[in-house]
C-alpha cells in the first residue's frame, strides 16, 4: 500500500508519530509538504512544494502519481481536510469529496447542514461584529459560546457569560483567529467558507469524543471517550477517560445523532472524529470531522474498545472497507491528559525515567521543544503534548496519570 500525506504547512513535528504508525502497519507512506522542515521524513519519501497554494500541491502530487502511482491520500490535519479532497479528486483516488470536507470544516456550513438534517444542535449564529454578537446572546440567554468557523483544538473557544464579557472577548477571538495557526496553515486558493466567528448557545451537561466510521451509509461508533475536565471559560481538552460511563441505551441515542450529523455532512466513505455533549439529559452534536482525533484517542481506542482509528483511516483512504465493528468496550481503563503550562518561551521540559520508562504507559508525546512560545488564553491554547496511561479502574488510571503528570517539570523564560 502507497499512501501520501498532505499538510500545505507542516505542523511542526504534531503528525510524525502518526506517520510513523502507518509506516510499521506495513504501508509506504509518502509525505508531501507545502511549507515544511529539512529531514522531516525520509528523502526518498518527502518533496516540498515551497508553495501553500492548492494549484502547486496538486501539480507536485500529480508528477510524484505518475512516479509512484499512490493507492491514497489522507491528512490528520483539520487544516488539511479540504485540500486532501482537492488532492485525491485531482488524482482519480478515493475522496470524501471537496464539498463535504468543506461542510466537515467549516463549523458555520457544518452547523447549517446540520439543521438542514434535523440534528439536535446547539443554536447557533454567525456574527460578523460586536453588535451582532451582544444580540445574539440576549437572545439565546447567557452563557453562550463563542467560536471560530475555521478553528480547531478549542483554539479562541469560549464561554460568555455576560454582555462585559462578550465586548471583551469578541475583540480578543476577532483578531486571533486571523492569526491562528489552524487557519494559517490552511492551502491558499481554496474556498473555506466564512471566516469569523459564531455564537451557540450553552449546552448544560457531559461531553463525549467518539471515534467513528462510515462506510456505504453505516456508521459505527469505534471508541467513546468520556471529558472528564472540570470546565472553566475556555474549554481546554485535557483530560479522558475510555471506556465510557454512558449506559447502552445513551450509546444508541448517540449513535442515532452521530449518524444524522453524517447523513447532513454528505459522508459516505470517511474516519471520523465526532464530538458530542448532552443537554438535557439528551445528546447533541458539537461537531464531526473528517480525520481521526488529535492526542491519544488513537491509544485509548485501541485500549478501550479494540477499534484502531488509524488502520480504519489507511484502509478509507486506500477505498477498502475497515476492519470494524459496532462499539464494544473491553475491560481495560484508559486515562489521558494534555500536558499544560502557563504561557511563555520554553526554556526545557524534562521526563524522568519513572515516567518515560513506566510499564502503565500508553504513550508519550511531547510537541513543544525549547525556544517555542506557548500561548494561553485568550491568546491562544498552545500545548505541550500529551501522555495516557492504563488501570484497573477509573479512579487508578486517573490517580496514576496525574502521579506521572506531577513529575514532568516544565521551566519558562
Amino acid at each position: 500500500m502507497k499512501l501520501l500525506a498532505v499538510e500545505a504547512k507542516q505542523n511542526s513535528f504534531y503528525y510524525l508519530s502518526r506517520y510513523q504508525q502507518i509506516a510499521e502497519f506495513g504501508a509506504e507512506l509518502f509525505v508531501l509538504n507545502g511549507i515544511g522542515t529539512d529531514d522531516f521524513w525520509p528523502a526518498d519519501r518527502y518533496r516540498r512544494a515551497r508553495s501553500t497554494h492548492i494549484s502547486d500541491l496538486i501539480r507536485y502530487a500529480k508528477d510524484w502519481h505518475a512516479e509512484q502511482n499512490f493507492d491514497g491520500v489522507l491528512t490528520f490535519s483539520e487544516s488539511g481536510v479540504i485540500a486532501v479532497a482537492a488532492v485525491a479528486d485531482a488524482l482519480g483516488l478515493p475522496s470524501i469529496g471537496v464539498e463535504a470536507a468543506r461542510t466537515s470544516r467549516n463549523k458555520l456550513i457544518m452547523r447549517q447542514a446540520h439543521r438542514r438534517g434535523g440534528v439536535p444542535i446547539p443554536q447557533f449564529r454567525f456574527v460578523p461584529f460586536l453588535d451582532s454578537a451582544l444580540r445574539t446572546a440576549e437572545e439565546f440567554g447567557y452563557p453562550v459560546i463563542l467560536k471560530p468557523t475555521l478553528g480547531a483544538a478549542s483554539n479562541f473557544v469560549f464561554r460568555v457569560d455576560n454582555a462585559e464579557q462578550m465586548a471583551e472577548l469578541y475583540e480578543q477571538a476577532q483578531q486571533g483567529i486571523n492569526r491562528m495557526s489552524w487557519y494559517t496553515m490552511e492551502a491558499d486558493g481554496l474556498d473555506l467558507g466564512p471566516h469569523g466567528l459564531l455564537v451557540e448557545s450553552f449546552l448544560d451537561g457531559h461531553e463525549h469524543l467518539i471515534e467513528a466510521l462510515v462506510w456505504d451509509d453505516e456508521v459505527y461508533l469505534g471508541s467513546i471517550v468520556d471529558r472528564v475536565t472540570m470546565e472553566g471559560g475556555t474549554f481546554d481538552d485535557d483530560v479522558h477517560h475510555a471506556p465510557t460511563a454512558l449506559t447502552p441505551e445513551q450509546v444508541a441515542e448517540v449513535h442515532a445523532v452521530v449518524a444524522a450529523g453524517v447523513r447532513a455532512q454528505g459522508l459516505k466513505r470517511s474516519a471520523l472524529h465526532a464530538e458530542i455533549r448532552f443537554h438535557e439529559g439528551k445528546p447533541h452534536l458539537l461537531e464531526i470531522a473528517v480525520r481521526p482525533g488529535g492526542g491519544g484517542l488513537d491509544h485509548m481506542a485501541r485500549k478501550s474498545a479494540g477499534y484502531d482509528p488509524i488502520r480504519a483511516m489507511m484502509a478509507v483512504a486506500e477505498g477498502r472497507r475497515p476492519d470494524v465493528r459496532h462499539f464494544t468496550p473491553t475491560e481495560v481503563h484508559t486515562a489521558a491528559m494534555c500536558l499544560i503550562s502557563d504561557g511563555g518561551t520554553i526554556e526545557s521540559i524534562t521526563i524522568p525515567p519513572e515516567v518515560a520508562e513506566s510499564d502503565r504507559l500508553t504513550h508519550i508525546k511531547i510537541m513543544a521543544q525549547p525556544g517555542d512560545v506557548i500561548r494561553r488564553p485568550p491568546d491562544g491554547n498552545d500545548i505541550l503534548g500529551g501522555f495516557g496511561v492504563i488501570g484497573t479502574s477509573l479512579d487508578d488510571a486517573m490517580t496514576f496519570a496525574n502521579d506521572l503528570a506531577s513529575k514532568i517539570e516544565v521551566k519558562l523564560v
